[in-house]
């Protein structure tokens, strides 16, 4: 490190004796700290050697440091630069209306990482799914899809496929003995889905098996659907189907409902937090208000 800084102190010489010339202003957002080498003025900003160390490594070539190093200090220098005009030339209202931002920015971003941090700490986000089923119970009027919903399965063979009316035979009856042959055989299938008790977004099957958009209308409750273009052959089982604006089933919206929960939770901690602190605030006279 010290081969580092020795190589960045010799390198950036010049760029600070360029900038060196610049008017003095004052700019309290900067102050000189003790201890630590400055490389680099704009006005009353400095950059200190501190701030580079970082961009360069000792498996760096002596010119890649330097013009790494030289790229930072001539970004930084600008961008110092134009902030020290847009203090000069911007309106007083308008330079008080920024720092107002600036300040909610940051109240913001330390209030949100402590309370997320807080969050982690305190947090169980372990919903059982006794709490899932009661408010989907008391909720469930609520949800109501905005999708057609399917429970299907399908078998995908290649056109030329020698026992498509065994497969077709195994995918409708489909008792246990039909399931095991299915999967036995399932390697020489181009796809497959078997979990049928899974709800599926109409839009995503038919995403899938483009095909299926001439037959749409006999994609109906308990229906065998047989199709083949120039690559293969589609079987299609549906068992079930859900419309519109029905009320959506419970394994459906599962993980809305957990998401719901938790960010319920997540509320609650919170304004526990806020009035927690407050208090103890009050307490030990941290906070008081003043009568005008």
């Amino acid at each position: 490190m010290e081969k580092i800084k020795k190589q960045i102190k010799i390198n950036i010489r010049f760029i600070v004796i360029g900038l060196i010339s610049f008017a003095a202003w004052s700019c309290n957002m900067f102050q000189v700290e003790q201890g630590k080498t400055r490389i680099a003025r704009v006005n009353e900003s400095y950059l200190y050697l501190e701030d580079v160390e970082h961009l360069v490594s000792d498996w760096m070539s002596t010119s890649d440091s330097t013009a790494v190093v030289e790229s930072y200090i001539n970004h930084w220098a600008t961008q110092q630069l134009l902030l020290d005009q847009a203090k000069l030339n911007l309106p007083h209202n308008t330079q008080e209306r920024f720092e107002k931002m600036v300040n909610e920015y940051e109240r913001n971003l330390f209030t949100e990482a402590y309370k997320n941090t807080y969050l982690i700490q305190q947090l169980d986000s372990t919903i059982n799914q006794s709490a899932i089923e009661e408010f989907y119970e008391l909720n469930k009027e609520n949800f109501h899809l905005n999708n057609e919903l399917l429970k299907v399965r399908y078998v995908n063979v290649s056109k030329d496929y020698s026992d498509i009316k065994e497969v077709k035979k195994n995918l409708e009856r489909f008792n246990e003995e039909d399931k095991e042959e299915l999967t036995r055989k399932s390697y020489q299938f181009r796809k497959i889905n078997l979990n049928d008790s899974v709800w599926v977004k109409k839009d995503v099957l038919l995403a899938e098996f483009p095909i299926l958009k001439e037959s749409e209308g006999e994609l109906k409750k308990t229906s065998f659907i047989e199709l083949q273009d120039s690559i293969g052959v589609y079987l299609l089982k549906v068992e079930d189907r859900l419309e519109r604006n029905d009320v959506a089933p419970l394994s459906y919206i599962e993980p809305t409902i957990r998401q719901i929960l938790l960010n319920s939770r997540k509320l609650e901690l919170t304004k526990k937090l806020e009035k927690d602190i407050t208090k103890d605030a009050i307490k030990n006279r941290k906070f008081q208000t003043y009568n005008p």
